[in-house]
C-alpha cells in the first residue's frame, strides 16, 4: 500500500508519473505472452479501460527506444476500438480504416499497449499461404503496478489469473471513481487547424510590427479584429470563437448520402475502387432513413460475397433491397450490428486481406504502361534462357536439377515453373529434364492452385 498521494489523481498536465518518480512500466518482450504475463486478465472492458487511462495520467509507460509516439490520446482510442471487439483479434488494416491512422502508428500504440502490460499475446499473427493473412489475438490485462498503486488486494483465480477483493484505502476509491469517469468517456480525433484560418493570419500579422505589405495600405491586417474585454481573460470568453463554432455548415440531404457512401467505399474492401457518388445513388434510402456505415456493413455480413465482383455498385444495391424495410427500426439495426461483431464472419473480415483479381486499369495511360510491359516481357521469354558463350558445366548442370528435383519434392515447383513461364517448354526441359517438365504439367493440370504461365 503505497503511502504518498495517488498518482491516478494528479492531474494530466503535471505528468506525475516523470515529475515526481512515479511508476515505471515497461514489459519486455517475453513476457507479452498471457502465458508469462505478471498482470492479471481484465474481467470486463470498464474495468480495463480504468487501468488504459491511469497509465495515461500517470505517464508510466517507459519506453524502450527513443523514437516513436508516447503514450496519448491516440493510445485511448485504439484501445477504445479494441474494447469493443470479441476476440480482441484486430487486424492492423481495419485499425486502419475505422481510425483514420497511417499503418505505422497503428503498429507502434499496439507495441505501446503490449510494453504497458495491457495487452498480452494469446495467438500471434501469421501469413497463412494461399489463405491470407492471420491477425494477432490479445487478451486485455491489467499490470501489477496498477493494483499496487491502487491499493487493491488480489487473491488468486483459475478464470483471470488473479481477482479482486477489496480496495485498501479511501484514496484509492477515489482514484477508482475518477478514473470510471474517463473510461465512461469516449476520447474523439482531434481536429488539426489548418493554416488558412483567420486566427493564424491575425497571430502571424500580429508578430510584425508594420504591415507587410506595401504601397497604400498603411493599416496592419489584424486592425479590423475585435480584441476581447478584459473582463473575460479570466473566464476565456471569446464571443469571436463562438461565432466561428456556430458558422459550421451541416449536412443537407445529398451531404448525408455522399457521406455514407464515402465511409463505405472506406470500409468495404469491394468497393473500394467505385466512384463516391454512385454508391451514395445506391444507399440514398438508407441514408434518408439515418442508417450508419456499421449498420450497412452488418446486412452486408449476412451472406458471403462472391469471389469476383464484376459491378460492385450492382452488387450493392441488390443486396440492399428493401433493407430499410425489413430494418425499419433503431433497435432492429442495432440488433444485427451487435450480431454482426460478434459473429466469425466479422473477426475474418478485420485480419483477413481482400484476395480480389487483376482487372483491367481504367486509364488509358496506364494500359498502355501495362501492354508495353506484357510486349518487353514476351521478348524476354523469347530469348534462350542461356547465352551459347556461357553455357553451364555439368556439375552445375546436375546441381540444378537436384534442386529441383528436391523443391518438387517438398511441393514447391518454383524453378521448373519459372522456367516454363520464362522460356518455354523446350527450355525448362533443356536445364531440368523431360521427366521433371512433364511431372509439374500434369500437376498444374489436376489441381487450380498452381499456375506456371501460357506458353505460346
Amino acid at each position: 500500500m503505497p503511502s504518498a498521494p495517488l498518482p491516478a489523481c494528479a492531474p494530466e498536465a503535471q505528468n506525475p508519473g516523470t515529475a515526481t518518480g512515479g511508476p515505471s512500466l515497461h514489459v519486455p518482450d517475453p513476457a507479452q505472452w498471457i502465458s508469462t504475463t505478471t498482470g492479471r486478465i481484465a474481467p470486463d472492458t470498464y474495468t480495463w479501460m480504468q487501468a488504459v487511462h491511469w497509465v495515461s495520467d500517470t505517464q508510466a509507460h517507459a519506453p524502450a527506444r527513443s523514437h516513436g509516439p508516447r503514450f496519448g490520446r491516440t493510445t485511448i482510442r485504439i484501445a477504445q476500438m479494441l474494447a469493443q471487439l470479441t476476440p480482441c483479434r484486430p487486424g492492423v488494416g481495419y485499425l486502419v480504416r475505422m481510425l483514420k491512422l497511417s499503418e505505422r502508428t497503428v503498429q507502434y500504440h499496439l507495441s505501446i499497449l503490449r510494453e504497458c502490460g495491457l495487452l498480452s499475446y494469446a495467438r500471434k499473427g501469421s501469413r497463412v499461404r494461399q489463405v491470407g493473412g492471420r491477425a494477432s489475438e490479445f487478451v486485455r490485462t491489467i499490470p501489477a503496478k496498477f493494483d499496487e498503486e491502487i491499493g487493491l488486494r488480489t487473491t488468486e483465480s483459475e478464470s483471470f489469473i488473479r481477482k479482486v477483493v477489496g480496495v485498501g484505502t479511501d484514496e484509492g476509491r477515489r482514484a477508482l471513481a475518477q478514473l470510471g469517469k474517463k473510461a465512461a468517456r469516449t476520447v474523439r480525433r482531434t481536429k488539426r487547424r489548418t493554416p488558412g484560418k483567420a486566427g493564424s493570419r491575425s497571430s502571424l500579422a500580429s508578430s510584425h510590427c508594420t504591415p507587410m505589405g506595401v504601397g497604400a495600405v498603411t493599416s496592419s491586417p489584424a486592425a479590423p479584429t475585435n480584441n476581447p474585454s478584459e473582463n473575460d481573460f479570466g473566464n476565456g470568453n471569446d464571443q469571436q470563437t463562438h461565432r466561428g463554432r456556430k458558422a459550421r455548415r451541416r449536412l443537407n440531404q445529398v451531404g448525408r448520402r455522399h457521406q455514407l457512401g464515402l465511409e463505405l467505399v472506406q470500409q468495404v474492401t469491394w468497393l473500394s475502387s467505385s466512384p463516391v457518388p454512385r454508391v451514395a445513388w445506391a444507399v440514398r434510402h438508407l441514408a434518408d432513413a439515418g442508417w450508419t456505415a456499421h449498420q450497412v456493413v452488418a446486412v452486408l455480413a449476412q451472406r458471403t460475397p462472391a469471389t469476383r465482383i464484376h459491378r460492385p455498385v450492382g452488387f450493392l444495391t441488390a443486396r440492399l433491397a428493401g433493407a430499410e424495410l425489413l430494418y425499419d427500426t433503431e433497435a432492429k439495426r442495432e440488433a444485427i450490428v451487435a450480431w454482426w461483431r460478434d459473429s466469425p464472419q466479422a473477426t475474418r473480415d478485420r485480419h483477413t486481406e481482400w484476395a480480389g483479381t487483376w482487372q483491367t486499369p481504367r486509364s488509358t495511360a496506364v494500359r498502355t504502361l501495362v501492354q508495353g510491359a506484357w510486349a518487353r516481357a514476351r521478348e524476354i521469354g523469347r530469348q534462350p534462357l542461356v547465352a551459347l558463350d556461357d553455357q553451364p558445366t555439368n556439375a552445375e548442370h546436375r546441381e540444378a536439377r537436384t534442386t529441383a528435383w528436391r523443391q518438387y519434392l517438398s511441393g514447391r515447383p518454383s524453378l521448373v515453373t519459372s522456367a516454363l513461364a520464362i522460356a518455354g517448354r523446350e527450355q525448362a526441359e533443356q536445364i531440368y529434364g523431360r521427366d521433371l517438365v512433364e511431372r509439374v504439367l500434369r500437376l498444374r493440370a489436376t489441381t487450380s492452385h498452381l499456375r506456371t504461365g501460357t506458353v505460346r
